[in-house]
C-alpha cells in the first residue's frame, strides 16, 4: 500500500474490504442464519482477490522478494 506506484483501483478495493468488514450494515443483515455472515465470507475475499489482481505482476514479485530477504 505504501509503494506508490501500487495502482489507486487497489488501494480503493482494499479500503472498501476493510471498511465492509468492521461495518456494522450488511447488505444481508448477519440475524439471517448462515445466509447473513455469507455474504461477509464472499465479499471480502473477492474484494481482496481484485484488489491483487490489479497489481502488476512485477511489482508483486519484487515485494515478495524484498519478504523472502528479512
Amino acid at each position: 500500500m505504501a509503494d506508490p506506484r501500487t495502482p489507486k483501483v487497489t488501494k480503493i478495493l482494499l479500503g472498501c474490504a476493510v471498511g465492509y468488514a468492521v461495518s456494522p450494515v450488511d447488505i444481508i443483515p448477519d440475524f439471517i442464519p448462515i445466509v447473513g455472515h455469507l455474504d461477509d465470507a464472499v465479499i471480502i475475499p473477492l474484494l481482496v482477490w481484485l484488489a491483487l489482481k490489479a497489481i502488476p505482476q512485477s511489482l508483486l514479485e519484487e515485494h515478495r522478494r524484498k519478504l523472502q530477504q528479512k
